[in-house]
């Protein structure tokens, strides 16, 4: 897979999470591909589709901002800043995400992601 190719793959990513869109976003994965967040681990198409559905409901307003993707291979790093809004408390959320992205024969593998919450409070 090309630099190019996988630099599209994550502006797709990035469009579908801040759509809610878990269809568009299991898409993207090979049918036993995962995502690995902090706490959780997501296996396979559906139910990835399942988690970014549940999520849609709890969550909207959705923000991301890539800072920078590095490509090396059929490997990706990803930094984005995030914020979301809490449905049921109107709290805004902020993070500082890398996400560690694992390609094969085009299409996601792994996602494993990272965040930090505390960093973002500093932002004036």
């Amino acid at each position: 897979m090309n630099p190019e190719d996988i630099r599209i793959a994550i502006a797709q990513a990035r469009d579908a999470w801040i759509a809610r869109d878990g269809e568009a976003l299991a898409a993207l994965f090979t049918p036993n591909g995962e995502i690995i967040v902090p706490g959780q681990r997501w296996q396979g198409q559906e139910r990835i589709r399942q988690e970014v559905a549940h999520f849609a409901q709890q969550y909207s307003d959705v923000r991301i901002e890539i800072q920078q993707v590095i490509v090396d291979g059929d490997r990706a790093v990803v930094e984005w800043y995030y914020e979301d809004t809490e449905n049921s408390t109107g709290r805004r959320n902020k993070a500082d995400d890398v996400i560690v992205i694992s390609f094969k024969e085009g299409w996601i593998t792994r996602w494993r992601e990272y965040f930090d919450t505390e960093t973002p409070k500093l932002r004036t």
